[in-house]
This record gives structure tokens, C-alpha cells and sequence, in this order.
């Protein structure tokens, strides 16, 4: 009887991703049995203590590369990278959590290892070099935001933003399922390395080419909708406003990161090869992309809504820098997630300082005259308009012309135009908001309420957006030497 050897398994290099998961376990467990109601916040502090200490635990691995799991898992250094900013935007969004949930009375100490678990499912998403792996990591992450969307219940708009996004991701689950099925069908293998190998050589039959190029635009389709771009973004709205604010603010980010972070090593790895057919439908992609977030946000009245459609828009720049095939692309494509990770997750914060008990101040009357009743909060929202709109001297303005030149220099011109004419349509509904604060009366008496974790939420966003901005070297430098190894 012949033996079955099962091949090494090196837990090391899924050290973040195991603390993470092991650590919203125990947590799980440990504030359904010893931590009474009306003291959740500690489960809070617990869980930002857990992705510290993962991130924390990363920093000796920066220097190590290797896969694990018959390589269909990989630690390198964009992996690395990529998980320290899901574990900042995990953390932020649990602070900004801990004055939210009671204020709204829907304090549940699950909410805050399901955040954990999230970053977990985009962990994996980063580290991923299989397309079953990839589809894990995709579930993980989508099924934990579908029940932290409908958390606010029983608010109806909540569980009605739950079901759509329940329903719209169960399509994209289907997509990408049957995407797979199709890649395998026409390579035989569902590692990424693989099917780069295999569509690098000369004996692929034309048939093969049909059911790969189907598989590859359904996975696409399904990496569409996580990262909302045109015109799978049509959920967006609709669920940021319904969801609870610090879910709508993690979902901007993390999902959108994820989504992207793993497409890019698929494009990088896999369908390098056939690059002249999924370059031109990503272009087109990305400027559509681009110019329906901006005008669609132009349109919005509503804060909240607002900062939906911008996401979209943001999708459209990120992936810029993801179809320029260049390190340089893939460098901007990292400055810019953890540029706009910062951003926008200080920019709902302030929304979040705004909403009253049992009442959501999402409308633009509603900044009307901030300066004059909290200078600092005002001041605060203004960086981060700035900072979305790509004003200097802040981290937004780093992170755009850094994707314009990558894609200019990868030899799309057309699509940096695109960008640079969006971004100027763009700039006009950030800085409504930045006049209706320091230059309106105000329209009704607000009192913003700060918590710690709301007051550390913004301080820490507001000050390293401004400090990139300034001296932007250091993230340069690091995003830099991320790119050593993206093949895995």
C-alpha cells in the first residue's frame, strides 16, 4: 500500500493571521463568560490589543519569505505590508466602535471579534496564492460583514442594508465559484504560479483560451463587486447608509484593500500573459469608474452617502495603480490603500462625532457652522476633505500623484488625464463641506460627542495624514521594498 506523505506545514509564516483568529476566538468566549453588559468596551480593548500584537508579532517576519500549505499560502513582504494596514484599519475601527454602539444602545460584545474576524478573511485575501485559498479569505471577510451591516437592529435600514449586500454577495460568491471551476477546466491547477506557467507556453489550444478567458472575467466580476467598482458598485450607497457607521467606515477600506490586494497578485502572478486582453477592460473599468463615483457623489446631499460614492471613485484610482504592469504600480497601489485607509476612516469618525442618540446627522446642514462650536473637530474634517480631494500637503495629494506618474509611466496617459479631471470635479463636493464648516452659520444646535476612542480615532488619522504629507519618505521607502517578492 503506497504511503501518503502530507507535506510540511510552516505555521511561522501564519503567525498575524493565526494570533488574529486565535485571539477573536478566546474573545469570543472570554465576553460571553466574564465580561458582564455595560462594560463591553473592554472586549473592544481587548480586541485592539489582539491586532497590536499581531502586528507586532510581523515585524521580525519582514525579513522572512515562504510558503506553506503546498504553497498555496505565502508570506513575503507585500503580504506583510498589506496586513499591518488591515490590522491599523481593523484597530481604528474598533476605537471608533467604542463610543458608537452605546451611544445608539446596539452595544454587543460580539461586534468586536467579528471585526477581528474580517481582518482575518483579508489577511488571508493578502497572503492567498491559490484561488481556493483566495475564495476563503473572500467568505471569511463577506460573511462576518453581512451580519456587522445588520447589527444596528432592529433598525430597518440596517437589516435592509444586510439583506441586499447578503444577496448582491451571494451573485458574486457564485461568480467567482464557477470562475474557478472554469480556470481549473481549462489548466488543470487552481494555484496562481501555476496558471501563469501554464498560459506562458506556446501548446495552448484556442478551446482552452475561450474557458480560461470566461473564467477569468467571472473572477474578475466577482472581485468587481467587493471592491465597487463600475457598474457592480450599485450596493455601495445604499449599504454604507444603512449600516452602522464604524462597519460603513471598515468596509470602505478593508474590503475595498482585499479585494484589490489579492486581484493584483492574480494580474501579477496568473494572467500576466494575457495581458493584452484584461488590460484594456480594466482601463475602461477604472475610468468609468472614476468619473460615475465622482458625479454620483456630486450629487449627494446626504455626508454619509457622500463618502459612498467617493469610495467608489477611490476604487477607480486604486486600481489604476494595480493595471499598471510595473513594481511602480504596485508601489502606489499600497501607498495609496494606507493613504486612504487613514483618510476616509478619520473623515466617518467625524460623522460618527456628529450622530445624536437615535438620530443620524449625515446631512450637509449639519456641518454648517462646526468651527464655531468645535474648532478642532472642524479642522480635523477639513484634513481629511483635503486629504480625499489630493490638496497638499497632505497624504492624499502624495498618494494620487504617485498613482498618475505610475500610470503615465506604464503608458496610460489617457487614464492619468481621467484621474487628474475626476479628481478637480471631486474637489468641489469635498470642499462644500470645508465651507459650509468654517463659512455658514450653524442650521441647528448639534453638540459633537467625543469619546476616547473617537478622540484617539481622529487625533492619530488627522496627524499621520498630515505628517505623509509632509515627509512622505519613510512609507516610500517601505512600500518600496514590499515589491521584492510579490510572485511569491
Amino acid at each position: 500500500m503506497e504511503q501518503i506523505t502530507i507535506p510540511p506545514v510552516d505555521l511561522t509564516l501564519l503567525a498575524p493571521l493565526l494570533i488574529v483568529v486565535g485571539w477573536a476566538t478566546a474573545l469570543l468566549l472570554v465576553d460571553t463568560f466574564a465580561i458582564p453588559a455595560g462594560r463591553k468596551k473592554l472586549t473592544g480593548y481587548l480586541a485592539i490589543a489582539g491586532m497590536l500584537v499581531a502586528g507586532l508579532v510581523g515585524i521580525p517576519l519582514w525579513n522572512v519569505s515562504g510558503s506553506t500549505f503546498s504553497g498555496m499560502i505565502v508570506l513575503d513582504r507585500y503580504s506583510l505590508t498589506l496586513t499591518w494596514i488591515f490590522l491599523i484599519t481593523g484597530c481604528l475601527s474598533v476605537a471608533m466602535a467604542l463610543d458608537y454602539l452605546p451611544r445608539h444602545d446596539i452595544e454587543q460584545g460580539e461586534f468586536y471579534p467579528l471585526i477581528m474576524f474580517a481582518v482575518a478573511g483579508m489577511i488571508l485575501l493578502a497572503q492567498g496564492t491559490d484561488l481556493i485559498v483566495l475564495f476563503l479569505g473572500i467568505e471569511a471577510l463577506s460573511i462576518t460583514l453581512y451580519i456587522l451591516t445588520g447589527f444596528a437592529y432592529p433598525r430597518l435600514t440596517s437589516e435592509e442594508a444586510a439583506m441586499k449586500y447578503l444577496v448582491l454577495g451571494a451573485f458574486a460568491a457564485g461568480f467567482f465559484v464557477y470562475g474557478i471551476a472554469l480556470i481549473y477546466g481549462a489548466t488543470g491547477t487552481t494555484s496562481l504560479a501555476g496558471i501563469g506557467e501554464f498560459l506562458g507556453r506556446q501548446t495552448f489550444a484556442a478551446e482552452d483560451q475561450t474557458i480560461m478567458l470566461a473564467g477569468a472575467g467571472m473572477v474578475l466580476i466577482a472581485f468587481s463587486f467587493k471592491s465597487a467598482l463600475v457598474p457592480f458598485h450599485q450596493w455601495t450607497p445604499d449599504v454604507y447608509e444603512g449600516s452602522p457607521t464604524p462597519v460603513a467606515a471598515f468596509m470602505s477600506v478593508g474590503t475595498k484593500g482585499a479585494a484589490l490586494a489579492a486581484l493584483l497578485r492574480i494580474l501579477a502572478v496568473s494572467l500576466a500573459p494575457m495581458q493584452a486582453f484584461w488590460l484594456p477592460v480594466l482601463v475602461a473599468l477604472s475610468a468609468v469608474t472614476m468619473v460615475v463615483g465622482n458625479l454620483g457623489a456630486f450629487a449627494q446631499t446626504n455626508v454619509k452617502r457622500m463618502l459612498a460614492y467617493s469610495s467608489v471613485g477611490h476604487a477607480g484610482y486604486i486600481l489604476m495603480g494595480i493595471i499598471v504592469a510595473s513594481e511602480r504600480g504596485a508601489e502606489a497601489f499600497l501607498f495609496y490603500m494606507f493613504a486612504y485607509a487613514l483618510t476616509n476612516l478619520g473623515a466617518f469618525a467625524v460623522v460618527i462625532a456628529l450622530e445624536q442618540r437615535g438620530e443620524m446627522a449625515w446631512s450637509l446642514d449639519d456641518f454648517s457652522g462646526l468651527y464655531q462650536r468645535r474648532p478642532m473637530l472642524a479642522v480635523a474634517m477639513a484634513v481629511f476633505m483635503f486629504s480625499l480631494a489630493g490638496v497638499p500637503p497632505t497624504a492624499g495629494f502624495i498618494a494620487k500623484f504617485y498613482v498618475f506618474t505610475a500610470a503615465y509611466e506604464g503608458g496610460l496617459g489617457f487614464l492619468a488625464l481621467v484621474g487628474v479631471i475626476t479628481s478637480a470635479i471631486a474637489a468641489f463636493f469635498y470642499l462644500r463641506v470645508v465651507l459650509r464648516m468654517f463659512m455658514q452659520e450653524p442650521v441647528r444646535d448639534l453638540r459633537p460627542d467625543l469619546g476616547e476612542g473617537l478622540s484617539a480615532d481622529i487625533i492619530i488619522t488627522g496627524a499621520l495624514t498630515l505628517l505623509i504629507g509632509l515627509v512622505p519618505t519613510p512609507v516610500v521607502m517601505l512600500v518600496e521594498r514590499s515589491l521584492v517578492a510579490l510572485g511569491g
